[in-house]
């Protein structure tokens, strides 16, 4: 039987999702300032500082939430947000320097914003189910956040940093080329020489 105050079904889900979210927005405004640091392209910097200035506001927003709920803000871990966030770590590792950063960049951001999307997605429903027009309000602001950060990053990603990551590519395979050419110049061909017929 629940205690006295102690939320139940969906009300303690929107609790749940509610702390698990506190826990990934808290996340992300320790990771953009260094992704925006380790970005080559000005417009993927410029995106990341702009949406670290939103996470800044939709944490906020998460403590107005618990507010409304009766709630202390708190974070829950959240092991998925951790993964990804450790996968964007080793882009940074593993392509720094290299042409391919900014799209490795982007692709892990946008996982990133594809989780949130799809959790603030359904702490709206649940909280239009329980009737909470307050707290549906303030996710929807977020929730609209998210999105556009999504599309911003897609619109960087086909216009400028894919085309660079494949120009990247063909300036190195040119330079493959131009070496195997060289090392095939290089060689002095084998004199050919008629071999007669075992059959004479």
């Amino acid at each position: 039987m629940a205690k006295k105050n102690e939320s139940t079904g969906l009300k303690k889900l929107l609790e749940d999702q509610l702390a698990d979210l506190y826990y990934v927005e808290k996340q992300l405004t320790k990771v953009l300032p260094k992704m925006a640091k380790a970005a080559r392209n000005e417009e993927l910097q410029g995106a990341f500082e702009e949406h670290l200035n939103e996470t800044l506001e939709q944490v906020g927003r998460l403590e107005q939430m618990f507010e409304a709920l009766g709630r202390t803000a708190k974070a829950k871990k959240c092991p998925a947000i951790d993964g990804i966030l450790e996968e964007g770590k080793e882009i940074m590792d593993e392509f720094k320097g290299d042409e391919a950063l900014d799209a490795g960049l982007v692709a892990a951001a946008q996982k990133v914003e594809h989780y949130e999307i799809t959790s603030y997605g359904s702490m709206k429903a649940w909280a239009e189910q329980l009737g909470l027009e307050d707290i549906t309000a303030l996710i929807d602001e977020t929730l609209e956040e998210e999105k556009g950060a999504d599309e911003k990053l897609t619109s960087i990603a086909e216009q400028v940093v894919n085309i660079e990551a494949e120009e990247g590519e063909e300036e190195g395979e040119e330079e493959d080329e131009e070496s195997t050419t060289k090392r095939s110049n290089g060689r002095s061909k084998a004199p050919t020489r008629k071999v007669k017929s075992m059959v004479e």
